[in-house]
């Protein structure tokens, strides 16, 4: 099964080595949140496959020495623009893969922030989903998060009119909230969990297969203006 979980913020300028302790912090969880998904031993650090926009991938450990530098090669590259970010993968048991990309520390007014955790898993597998949601709100702090997949994109777009080609928000099975999105949530949407989500609001919105009510929250929260992009040009990080 292929399950995305994201978060999206706009402009928050950070130095290379505030975001390679972002990397940092969000890699070093991985292990103990999704053992089977790297190749080292229980208990030992993964060593990432790092890919480029161009040339061979390269083996990069997770220490803020290799993710500083690798930071800020992208910074400097005439390929970026804005900011600094990596794309990284894992493979561990059979069924087991997973991808990270993530671009932070710019100050861009057109172009979003993100990280997105692509998670492979054999079907049926335990995936802890609202813990690596708030994992990424805890650590990039962003304005809008969520868990979902291709079936729940499909189905937003065909009975809901959701365009991403439009910048256009949306939430999955779970949503992060930033505090002033989380303000405009209709009663009865969702229900707010306990685990910690930064100053935002982690949403279990539906269990898994549970298409029509994402595609009934999505559009309540919609109409509420919880999902408003961010102007642009963007002035600000949160809405």
């Amino acid at each position: 099964m292929r399950r995305v979980v994201r978060g999206f913020w706009g402009p928050r300028k950070e130095s290379i080595p505030e975001l390679a302790g972002r990397w940092k912090t969000m890699l070093d969880a991985l292990p103990a949140l999704l053992p089977a998904a790297g190749s080292a031993p229980a208990g030992q650090p993964w060593t990432w496959t790092e890919h480029h926009g161009s040339g061979r991938p390269t083996r990069l450990r997770p220490d803020e020495a290799e993710l500083g530098a690798a930071l800020q090669a992208d910074h400097d590259s005439p390929q970026t623009s804005d900011g600094a970010g990596l794309s990284l993968t894992s493979r561990g048991g059979p069924g087991w893969e997973i991808e990270i990309s993530g671009r932070g520390g710019g100050e861009s007014e057109y172009v979003t922030q993100a990280v997105v955790l692509t998670v492979l898993s054999p079907d049926g597998a335990e995936v802890p989903e609202a813990a690596l949601l708030a994992l990424i709100a805890d650590v990039w702090q962003p304005d809008i998060g969520d868990v979902t997949d291709d079936d729940l994109l499909d189905a937003l777009e065909d009975d809901a009119g959701y365009d991403y080609t439009l910048s256009q928000l949306c939430v999955g099975r779970l949503g992060y909230l930033s505090a002033g999105r989380a303000a405009l949530v209709p009663d009865g949407v969702g229900v707010a969990r306990e685990e910690p989500a930064g100053e935002g609001v982690l949403l279990d919105i539906a269990p898994p297969g549970d298409i029509e009510a994402v595609v009934d929250a999505y559009v309540r929260l919609r109409d509420a203006g919880a999902l408003e992009p961010l102007p642009r040009p963007m002035n600000r990080t949160f809405l």
